[in-house]
Parts: structure tokens; C-alpha cells; sequence
């Protein structure tokens, strides 16, 4: 017999076979594969949950840099804002400042103004009344004798008038 026609003949050990391996297929798709599809399906249901996680994250990502760039844009805003009212106030200041130095600049003035104008009358009123005996004595110099004051007040007086006249302010020596 050639060994080529021994297989191709079924026997009893073929049809053990067939029923064993009918059997393993059996209890397999029975008991194997429902649990091993259950195991798969929740694997693509946590796969799927987590890729909607990560486009949840990607999306919440987006907004987020959004939201920062928002306020990013509102403190710039802000910060020019702020600069802007700082300069505006520094003016304001200044203008201030400017304004109190000018005043107290017209008062220091009009003080030097009116203490010249005080001492230029005691000088002229001191004058006056040196003037008087000055006069008296080169007077009496000048004629040799001795002239009574009392008598020529009115003369020494008109001097003396002249003389404030000319060294009062606003009058013809200023």
C-alpha cells in the first residue's frame, strides 16, 4: 500500500478528531470568545473615553491659551492705561509745581520790591532829616554868621519836600 492513500481514507481516529475539534470550537466560542469580545469591546470603550479625554483636554487647552492671551491683551491694555494716567498725573504735577514756584517766586519779588521801597524811604526820610542841619551849616558857612533854623523851617521844609518828591516812587528821579 502507498503511503500517499493512507491519508486521504477516513477512519475512527478521523472522526474522534472531528468531534474533539468540534467540541474545543464549541466550549471556545461557548466560553473563550465572549469574555475575550467583552474584554476587547471595554478596551475600545477606554480607548474611545480616552481620545474623547484628549480632545477634551486639547479643546479645554485651546481655551484656556485663549483666555490667556485675553488677559494678556487686557493687561497690556491696562499697563498703557496706567502709564498714560501716570503721565498725565506727572504733568499735572509738574504744572502744579510750576504754578506754586511762580507764585512764590511773584511773592518773593513783590516782597524785595517793597522792602527796597521801605528802605529807599527811610533813606530818603533819614536824608530829609540830616538834610536840614546840612543845609543849615553850609548855610552858615557860606555867609559867616549864624542862622536860625527855626526862623527858615519853611525854606529847610520845601527842601526836604523837593527832596522826597524826586526819591518817591513813580516820581521824577526813578
Amino acid at each position: 500500500m502507498p503511503i500517499a492513500g493512507i491519508f486521504l481514507l477516513p477512519n475512527g481516529t478521523f472522526f474522534v478528531e472531528l468531534i474533539v475539534l468540534l467540541v474545543i470550537l464549541f466550549l471556545t466560542t461557548k466560553y473563550i470568545v465572549p469574555p475575550l469580545n467583552k474584554a476587547m469591546e471595554e478596551r475600545q470603550a477606554d480607548i474611545r473615553n480616552s481620545l474623547d479625554a484628549a480632545e477634551s483636554a486639547r479643546a479645554d487647552a485651546a481655551a484656556a491659551d485663549e483666555e490667556r492671551r485675553a488677559v494678556l491683551d487686557e493687561a497690556r491694555v491696562q499697563g498703557r492705561e496706567i502709564v498714560a494716567q501716570a503721565t498725565a498725573t506727572s504733568d499735572q504735577v509738574r504744572a502744579e509745581a510750576q504754578g506754586r514756584a511762580q507764585v512764590e517766586y511773584d511773592r518773593i519779588i513783590a516782597n524785595a520790591d517793597a522792602e527796597v521801597s521801605l528802605a529807599r524811604q527811610r533813606a530818603v526820610d533819614e536824608a530829609a532829616d540830616q538834610l536840614g542841619t546840612i543845609v543849615m551849616g553850609v548855610v552858615e558857612r557860606v555867609i559867616g554868621r549864624e542862622v536860625d533854623m527855626k526862623v527858615h523851617q519853611d525854606l529847610v521844609d520845601e527842601a526836604v519836600g523837593a527832596l522826597r518828591a524826586t526819591a518817591a516812587p513813580g516820581g521824577a528821579g526813578s
